[in-house]
């Protein structure tokens, strides 16, 4: 699947299981994104494995809970029926023209 599709996809399985019934706010996407990076950052304080499968059979881990937040996020563009490709593309394309390190930029 390309990442449109993906983002179409997981969309419409959110409003198929009632994530959308009402309007969310872009405030509560964030914070939504946020708690999956934070439980992202939970497994690894956990020393957790990237990928495992919890005993009701959930996929649980540090990568898992990354892809929660990327899911969050495809969902949200495809909710506002942006072009995820092109915008990937058009970003990706930029970074590669920034000086090392954006210009010495702190870690």
């Amino acid at each position: 699947m390309t990442l449109n599709e993906w983002a179409g996809t997981i969309h419409q399985n959110a409003v198929d299981h009632g994530w959308w019934d009402k309007e969310r706010s872009f405030g509560d996407i964030i914070a939504l994104c946020h708690t999956e990076l934070s439980e992202a950052l939970e497994e690894y304080r956990s020393d957790s494995y990237m990928v495992y499968v919890g005993d009701d059979g959930k996929p649980e881990g540090i990568a898992v809970e990354l892809v929660d937040c990327m899911i969050r996020i495809l969902d949200y563009l495809a909710h506002e029926g942006v072009d995820v490709e092109s915008i990937m593309a058009m970003k990706h394309a930029y970074n590669t023209t920034r000086s090392y390190r954006h210009g010495g930029k702190a870690i």
